[in-house]
């Protein structure tokens, strides 16, 4: 189904490789087949809740070895982007998981505890498996007195095997009800991590093939950027929508398995 003209692929995780932590097909024979291939691959994900190496873990225990440098998060997406502003010593309060302190420590800024918000100069938000109404009324805040809000990614559920749950962009919605002001965005659809993917690939756009399963996102991503898209209906968007979307998709395939063929 891949056309011998693609030489390298840029894949979405959650909903395309597993729904939180069930896989979704055989994953150590769909990766055998694509190394047979002689395709080049990176992991692209809106998920910053864990970090590049938590990433490599979750895949060993499917059975499929990678390197970590080759795991593309939101998180390092967002560390990227407040590098271009903000120096070394920056202070953030931030609502996230592990994946997104981690890579704003390794950039030098300074994540503040809850107590100490009111000393943020920025405020980076992210999927928060403990947040709760302090944290919330912190940040709103932070925001409506003028403090710059950026978020990790827009996306608003996220896959399990028992269906979609909220994802960061729901919870995104409280803080932009509350304040009126929208956030910075530094994951899909947005070309941040795209370019860090193509970086790290050195293929050209039209020998990327980029593999996702949410069409306002990571089919949005790579068509934003000119490589062609392969849409699998193993997640969230439906064969019915992507039909209907503006934009012709190169690919739809049931999951990652039959796409790979």
């Amino acid at each position: 189904m891949i056309p011998d003209t693609i030489k390298a692929l840029i894949l979405d995780m959650d909903g395309v490789l597993w729904k939180s932590d069930a896989p979704i097909g055989d994953l150590s024979a769909i990766f055998e087949r694509i190394r047979e291939r002689g395709l080049k691959f990176v992991f692209a994900t809106n998920n910053g809740t864990k970090t590049p190496e938590e990433y490599q873990q979750k895949l060993r225990d499917f059975g499929v070895e990678v390197e970590a440098s080759q795991v593309v998060t939101s998180a390092l997406g967002i560390a990227f982007l407040l590098a271009r502003t903000y120096p070394p010593g920056t202070k953030i309060f931030m609502i996230g998981g592990n994946g997104v302190r981690m890579a704003l420590e390794e950039k030098g800024f300074v994540v503040l505890p809850i107590e100490r918000a009111t000393e943020a100069q920025v405020f980076v938000m992210g999927i928060d498996r403990d947040i709760n109404f302090q944290k919330v009324a912190e940040a709103a805040l932070l925001v409506r007195n003028g403090i710059p809000f950026y978020t990790t990614n827009t996306d608003k559920t996220f896959p399990t095997p028992r269906g979609e749950i909220p994802g960061s962009g729901a919870w995104l919605s409280i803080i932009t009800t509350a304040t009126g002001i929208e956030p910075i965005v530094a994951g899909k659809p947005f070309s941040y991590l795209m370019e860090l993917s193509l970086e790290k690939l050195g293929t050209t756009r039209a020998e990327t093939l980029v593999v996702g399963d949410r069409l306002e996102t990571d089919i949005a991503a790579g068509q934003a950027v000119g490589c062609p898209t392969a849409l699998v209906l193993s997640g969230v968007s439906t064969r019915e929508q992507a039909e209907a979307w503006e934009k012709k998709i190169d690919i739809i395939a049931d999951d990652l398995s039959s796409l790979i063929g």
